[in-house]
């Protein structure tokens, strides 16, 4: 198995680079998988590299809201999802059309989208962020209210470091939700000397416990300027392999062995080499939708 893993990855890079392809690879992603990628990160920080390279083609091995936040920001490039079938649970959560009602009711105060949501979602959106800087996001709207979707605990998080009043919607992460206080608890007591750092996408009970609270691409980050060389990772467990391999000489435990993401696991090498090969899986957005999302993708981007 391993020596057609080998061939395997070393088939897909030779057909990327002749076909002038970039690879990328969400945190999430299983470890071959992470290791043929020419990028990893989280869905928009992927998305943003991809759009300033000069490739023709983006290969997006993550979740359909990943793939189509690439075809938004990089128009001219042709984006191609290794495995259609993976979906996010919680993008699924909300559709444009209750979206609309659901601000209409609200008296039309702005609405915050996280990355984590469908194209369309995100046209009808005011302003989208990530678990990043969703704090940033809020506080940088001139209203006194926002309406924040899909997930529930990112609202409740943002909602705790903001003195407006964020209006939840009922969406949320399985995996991150279901995490418990008695795993966290656990987690903390076969490995004393670690700190925990969990994914706003928990709960406020696990949060509490956690000595940070940090996106994925945030995690890495502050794993390297801790000066503790033990962590617990509140979040999927593919980013154990990411930040491992980012920092060798300190070592991580996932919170729980339950945290994997059984979308973010269906993409295999073989599904990026016929891809590629047949140019299959792609994905694209209606120009009129295209152009509504990059906008409030844009804004995002552009908050100070």
């Amino acid at each position: 198995m391993r020596f057609k893993n080998s061939t395997l990855h070393q088939q897909i890079r030779d057909l990327a680079k002749a076909k002038k392809a970039i690879i990328l690879a969400h945190n999430y992603q299983p470890a071959e998988i992470q290791d043929v990628a020419d990028l990893c990160g989280d869905s928009l920080e992927m998305s943003i590299k991809a759009a300033a390279t000069d490739a023709d083609i983006i290969v997006c091995c993550g979740v359909r809201f990943m793939a189509e936040t690439a075809a938004i920001l990089c128009p001219d490039k042709i984006v191609l999802m290794p495995n259609p079938d993976a979906g996010c649970p919680m993008a699924d959560m909300v559709t444009p059309q209750e979206l609309v009602k659901r601000k209409e009711e609200l008296g039309g105060i702005p609405v915050i989208t996280y990355v984590n949501s469908s194209a369309a979602v995100k046209a009808v959106s005011d302003i989208c962020c990530t678990s990043a800087n969703v704090i940033k996001v809020v506080n940088a709207l001139k209203e006194d209210e926002v309406l924040m979707t899909p997930d529930r605990n990112l609202a409740r998080y943002a909602a705790a470091n903001t003195d407006k009043k964020v209006h939840l919607w009922q969406g949320y992460c399985p995996f991150h939700n279901d995490l418990s206080v008695e795993a966290v608890k656990a987690a903390k007591a076969a490995h004393p000397n670690a700190l925990f750092v969990a994914h706003p996408e928990c709960t406020p009970e696990v949060l509490k416990l956690a000595d940070s609270i940090e996106s994925t691409s945030g995690m890495i980050r502050f794993a390297g300027e801790s000066s503790a060389d033990q962590f617990i990772l509140g979040t999927e467990t593919g980013l154990i392999h990411a930040i491992s391999k980012a920092y060798p000489e300190k070592t991580f435990f996932p919170v729980s062995d339950q945290l994997v993401c059984t979308d973010m696991k269906k993409t295999r090498l073989q599904d990026i080499l016929d891809c590629l090969e047949n140019m299959s899986g792609k994905v694209t957005v209606e120009e009129a939708i295209r152009i509504k999302a990059m906008d409030a993708v844009r804004k995002m981007i552009n908050t100070k």
